[in-house]
């Protein structure tokens, strides 16, 4: 499996005891409305496949989980600090009124002037801006996202259509 073809729902915070607990912190909204028997951690840049024993959902945005074969600290220990991730086919589809603008990760960005600027890898939140990256001709791009630059979304097709200011992407290319 790879990342492409998975979504991140947290990473593993620490362990928990000696029987191989571990605590999950989760940052993916509705964990608990999926049900899964495995998933994925990220090692050495690889998905590694474990099947889940159980998963004790928290109130606070973590989960306590149980993975077969990992029952003592010491194989736990090395999973700390890793991401974890389901199939994309058990992801959610939301419906309108809930997608946001940190759902265009995976979406194709294209500027109506430049054509195809490449795949939306990051949307982050900065002070009074929400900024989109994506990698333009080997050069990492950042740009806003807000009604100014913002053309058009196609949820079905995945396409971010763009205005971007004009010398923007050049400042990038020198």
């Amino acid at each position: 499996m790879k990342i492409e073809d998975c979504f991140r729902i947290g990473s593993i915070l620490k362990t928990k005891g000696l029987k191989g607990e571990m605590q999950l912190y989760v940052d993916f909204d509705n964990l608990q409305d999926i049900e899964f028997d495995a998933l994925f951690i990220e090692i050495g840049g690889k998905l590694a496949p474990f099947f889940v024993e159980s998963v004790k959902h928290s109130h606070n945005g973590h989960a306590f989980l149980y993975l077969e074969d990992v029952d003592t600290i010491d194989k736990a220990a090395p999973l700390v600090k890793k991401n974890v991730y389901l199939p994309n086919k058990l992801k959610p589809v939301k419906g309108e009124e809930e997608f946001t603008l940190f759902d265009l990760v995976g979406f194709t960005a294209v500027d109506q002037d430049e054509g195809e600027l490449g795949e939306i890898t990051d949307v982050q939140e900065y002070p009074k801006q929400i900024i989109a990256t994506v990698n333009f001709k080997g050069q990492e791009v950042l740009f806003p996202l807000n009604e100014d630059i913002i053309v058009g979304i196609d949820v079905v097709k995945e396409i971010l259509t763009v205005d971007l200011p004009e010398g923007l992407l050049d400042i990038y290319m020198e």
